[in-house]
């Protein structure tokens, strides 16, 4: 029962997770700007755009991934280990900006939480290899 649970808590994340990268994807590929203004955040500058829109692109083949992975975890443990650096990397990377002044909480918003419990939660519910039986 308890594998059972923790493999719908898993599934339920990476679903969730994937949810989020589609709508980052959208938001970075066609409305930065509109997305910079919702977080109190300048618009950028028109060539900085083409940087949100290769941005873009990676989050939706992440969604792909966690889609991918939410129906076997096992099988695309791989989608899982790379999501996990990911949110590990954009969490560093908040951190940096929140604290060397560039950015605020409030700018920020989700990106301060939303990592640490996507990684807890991949890290405490990755797919275990089940243990053979002796020879």
């Amino acid at each position: 029962m308890t594998t059972q649970r923790n493999s719908n808590v898993l599934r339920s994340m990476l679903g969730f997770i994937g949810v989020v990268q589609v709508f980052f994807g959208i938001m970075f590929t066609f409305v930065p700007n509109t997305f910079a203004g919702m977080v109190g955040l300048e618009a950028a500058p028109p060539w900085a755009l083409w940087m949100f829109t290769m941005f873009g692109a990676r989050a939706f083949g992440f969604a792909y991934g966690m889609f991918v992975a939410m129906r076997d975890p096992a099988r695309h443990s791989t989608w899982i280990r790379a999501m996990i650096v990911v949110q590990a990397v954009d969490w560093i990377g908040t951190l940096v900006f929140l604290l060397n002044g560039s950015l605020t909480l409030m700018q920020v918003s989700t990106a301060a939480v939303l990592p640490v419990i996507f990684i807890a939660t991949l890290v405490t519910q990755f797919p275990r290899e089940r243990g053979s039986a002796a020879a």
